[in-house]
């Protein structure tokens, strides 16, 4: 019974026993004071630290997708629940609860995207005719949006995207990453530019994956990440949210009235 019992959940994460915690291996008093929170991160997701200069190019990536305002659904979500009532830690879980396939998910679906065309250009296809052929398979079987381009607001370009990756390139260039995903990434640029004839900008998404995908991120932790980097700005806008008050505050002023398309509709 007592095996019953302690095997029903197996872990190679966590040993604790009374006056003893072990995260991965190593004492919590070693860590407390010597691993950043990135490097703890990595280490509670991929099972050992990672380099400083490693860690350095994962803070950027978590730093740069924190927030990006109360136009983005998950920050509304996380403003509109403290209207509604609710604690700060309702505010986060609305936010990330709102990040799924559309908002939010495009980091881990560039990540696979990436690591397909990877993939036929390591069994020998040019890069170029490697991405032309996984952009007309991604257009054919999943959407004709293409995962880590373009941005709605964000015209030319999105500003994050151009630092994010010229940190990936002096990281390759000191040895710390391969520089194959960055290379990747710009050849997705190009032929989605030469089939568009005009810029289509690789955004947030498209440079945080290209970093995950350099440290050897799976495509689901790059969704996971986005989670945790948008929450820090969801507890951001819930705590501000607190602090200026307001009540039941839905997504329009109430002055602004929905589009009734069914019969019989109210005359002004």
């Amino acid at each position: 019974m007592t095996s019953d019992v302690s095997d029903w959940w197996q872990t190679e994460i966590i040993d604790m026993a009374p006056g003893k915690i072990r995260m991965r291996g190593h004492p919590i008093e070693e860590l407390i004071g010597n691993v950043s929170f990135p490097q703890m991160v990595w280490l509670m997701t991929r099972g050992a630290l990672p380099s400083e200069a490693e860690a350095r190019l994962f803070e950027c990536a978590l730093v740069a997708a924190v927030d990006h305002g109360p136009q983005a659904p998950s920050i509304a979500a996380a403003r509109m629940a403290v209207t509604c009532g609710l604690s700060l830690n309702g505010a986060m879980a609305n936010a990330v609860n709102m990040l799924d396939d559309v908002h939010g998910g495009a980091g881990e679906q560039a990540v696979h995207l990436y690591s397909q065309i990877d993939e036929a250009a390591t069994g020998g296809a040019t890069l170029n005719t490697a991405t032309a052929k996984a952009v007309d398979r991604w257009q054919a079987e999943q959407s004709p949006f293409v995962p880590g381009f373009g941005h709605r607001f964000h015209k030319p370009e999105d500003p994050r995207a151009p630092r994010l990756m010229n940190l990936v390139d002096e990281a390759a260039a000191a040895g710390i990453v391969s520089g194959r995903f960055a290379r990747i990434g710009r050849a997705l640029q190009a032929e989605l530019n030469a089939r568009k004839g005009k810029p289509v900008p690789m955004n947030i998404d498209g440079a945080t994956a290209v970093i995950y995908a350099e440290l050897g991120f799976a495509g689901p932790l790059a969704r996971g990440l986005f989670c945790l980097s948008r929450s820090v700005g969801a507890m951001a806008h819930g705590w501000e949210q607190m602090q200026q008050g307001g009540r039941n505050k839905g997504p329009t002023p109430p002055a602004y009235r929905w589009t009734y398309t069914g019969e019989n509709p109210i005359e002004d």
